[in-house]
């Protein structure tokens, strides 16, 4: 196989054991800077991406992907509208009302404001997770038809109100019956049946599960609801998804998803996520100026062969090539490694810190603070090839000012006192 002019003299200058051991050090610190960037980009970036997907996860194990409301307050033709909803439509998985309202939940002790939320208990299975959340009971214990009113509580506000299954408490409406005394709260006794645990800490402190006849009850509204929670076969798609509904449905209802719901949050960790990508590039950059020192000083030390070879023919161009290939081979080099060190570790940095943390006896990760068992690596193909693409690039563009100088070098000047 025939090897290009400029790239076997590239080749060779790299191989070769130069007069000033001082450049051969500056280039393997070039590599080594290329090789360190791309690998922290790589894992920061998989980590972020892993964290974003751990936390859409458990929002939407506990709220559907999709929510239906009416602007007019409560309705009562939700069977209809879900229907409506599911004909012929094959990107919804299932539709199932609800009742959320503020409530009063006193204990033994103290009081606390939580959520509370009435759900159709058959098909609560269908469009959330809230089955796979519940440690203690079942979602099916709700139903009892000795005591409707049932609840299944948060571990954190059962651990706040000293609450175990079993235990009574109430729920107090603020806005209850007006009397001659005035307004007097409306108070409901229930028993807890079951404590859910979903890892969010706003979730599990204030949020409240009972059945959707005991919320009726307790509202005096009949056979009205709130909302209807859809879930989607993909839920990449819920906005599109959503736009379809609202048409089909049109006014009074207003068709909500779950990016739309939580568009603050991830637009944040998208934005935190830019930015480390912009701060870790800096590392890639002054492995950049390492490789243009490299270059620079290299075309110094090779300035009789670069004139030699002009006084054989070779052009400006070649000249230029030559000392481009040097800083491209660099470039590759590091990027290969770098790249490839940084996808190995993402892919088991769950491993990774738990040998840390066994042989050194420190945690790392505060699993009661973060409610997460490891680091929730996940690695994006895109965002790896950007990496690459970006570090490839700035090494090549540090080549160009080198690679000039080199060719811009007259012979004549150089071989004057030879």
């Amino acid at each position: 196989m025939k090897i290009p002019f400029e790239f076997f003299i590239a080749l060779r200058y790299l191989r070769a054991k130069r007069k000033q051991t001082f450049i051969s050090l500056i280039t393997f610190i070039s590599i080594l800077g290329v090789i360190l960037g791309v690998m922290a980009l790589i894992v920061v970036l998989s980590v972020m991406s892993g964290f974003q997907t751990a936390l859409r996860d458990k929002i939407l194990g506990t709220n559907a992907h999709i929510i239906v409301l009416n602007y007019e307050g409560y309705f009562h033709n939700y069977n209809e509208v879900i229907e409506n909803i599911k004909k012929d439509s094959h990107d919804v998985v299932d539709a199932a009302p609800f009742i959320i309202t503020q409530v009063l939940l006193s204990g033994k002790e103290r009081a606390y404001g939580v959520v509370l939320r009435g759900i159709y208990i058959e098909k609560q299975v269908n469009v959330t997770n809230l089955n796979k959340q519940i440690k203690v009971g079942n979602i099916n214990d709700l139903i009892d038809r000795k005591n409707s009113n049932n609840l299944i509580i948060g571990k954190e506000l059962a651990r706040n109100l000293g609450l175990y299954v079993g235990d009574s408490v109430t729920v107090i409406l603020p806005l209850g019956q007006m009397t001659p005394m005035g307004m007097i709260p409306k108070m409901l006794n229930f028993k807890v049946v079951g404590i859910f645990e979903t890892g969010m800490f706003e979730y599990d402190t204030n949020l409240v599960y009972t059945s959707l006849e005991s919320v009726q009850k307790l509202l005096e509204i009949g056979d009205n609801v709130t909302g209807i929670e859809v879930k989607v076969k993909d839920v990449l798609k819920a906005d599109i998804i959503g736009k379809q509904i609202q048409k089909k449905l049109g006014f009074p209802f207003k068709v909500r998803d779950w990016k739309e719901m939580n568009k603050n949050l991830f637009s944040a960790l998208k934005l935190e996520k830019t930015a480390l990508f912009i701060i870790l590039l800096l590392i890639v950059l002054v492995a950049a100026f390492n490789i243009i020192t490299t270059l620079v000083m290299l075309v110094m030390e090779k300035n009789k062969d670069i004139a030699i070879l002009k006084s054989m023919g070779a052009t400006h161009k070649t000249i230029g090539k030559i000392f481009i290939l040097q800083g491209v081979i660099i470039g590759t080099i590091g990027t290969s490694i770098g790249g490839f060190l940084g996808v190995l570790i993402s892919l088991n940095l769950h491993r990774i810190v738990s040998f840390i943390e066994n042989t050194f006896k420190i945690e790392l990760l505060a699993r009661d603070v973060y409610f997460i068992d490891r680091f929730p690596s996940q690695v994006d193909s895109l965002d790896v090839l950007l990496v690459c693409i970006f570090s490839f690039l700035i090494c090549f563009v540090a080549t160009l000012y080198p690679a000039r100088q080199a060719s811009k070098m007259d012979p004549a000047e150089v071989l004057r006192y030879e």
